[in-house]
């Protein structure tokens, strides 16, 4: 089944780019970066730390018109203005299909966003509390990990994008597999996703394009071939043979 596609290609807009030398243009995301292609389902952005995938991904986030704290669009809150300027040298291709859902997770910021939930639920008003949406139970109640699940299960509904930042930061590896459970669904409603992960079991995600972020920009990588999947399967295989080796300069 072919999805409804509402975020076709990211580009970038080099000749407003003030020096490729400078923070965030220098990162290896964005300093090669013409344009980015994104599959109508699952798209992944991988790579080390420092590499810039959670940088380019809020980027594609703001551009949106989603909070760089994370939430919906109708959330605006700030606790700490540290976003880049590189949404503002994004151009966004868009599809003919306007997404009836979406939402941003941040994982660094999503006690923030809990937050702002909470103290909106105060106010006094007739609209039912914005907690409902998410299961009816404070997520600053559960554990880090069950309120990222009830925000999969319960918010998201489908038709949506759905940008995740690293998703599986308070998730088990059983979790995981779940969440994977989950996109599926949400897929097959006609959602698009755009994750930046370290996790190979989410990377697993039948025909998603998969983007690791190099010297020479993103570029496309099959599962079978990404270092993550393949150090976690060797480290598994042989986990004794890899603490011998870093743990050598102890001895």
């Amino acid at each position: 089944m072919l999805n409804a596609q509402y975020l076709i290609e990211v580009m970038l807009r080099r000749e407003t780019v003030p020096s490729f030398d400078l923070y965030p243009f220098a990162l290896d995301a964005v300093r090669e970066l013409t344009s980015l292609p994104l599959h109508p389902a699952v798209t992944f952005l991988i790579g080390e730390n420092g590499t810039g995938k959670s940088t380019l991904l809020e980027a594609i986030a703001v551009a949106w018109g989603f909070n760089p704290e994370g939430g919906t669009k109708n959330f605006n809150f700030s606790t700490h203005a540290s976003h880049s300027a590189l949404h503002g040298h994004l151009r966004l291709s868009r599809g003919f299909r306007r997404p009836k859902d979406g939402f941003f997770l941040r994982a660094e910021s999503f006690f923030n966003l809990a937050t702002e939930i909470h103290e909106r639920d105060k106010e006094p008003g007739p609209a039912p509390p914005i907690i409902n949406s998410y299961g009816g139970k404070s997520l600053h109640a559960q554990s880090h990990g069950e309120s990222f699940f009830a925000l999969f299960n319960h918010r998201f509904g489908g038709e949506g994008l759905y940008l995740l930042d690293e998703p599986e930061a308070a998730l088990s590896p059983t979790r995981q597999m779940a969440m994977l459970t989950r996109m599926h669904q949400l897929v097959r409603k006609k959602s698009q996703f755009i994750i930046a992960t370290h996790s190979p079991i989410l990377m697993a995600y039948p025909d998603a394009i998969i983007y690791q972020m190099q010297e020479t920009g993103p570029v496309p990588v099959r599962y079978e071939d990404l270092e993550h999947v393949q150090v976690m399967r060797e480290f598994l295989k042989h986990p004794e043979h890899f603490l011998s080796l870093l743990f050598a300069d102890e001895a």
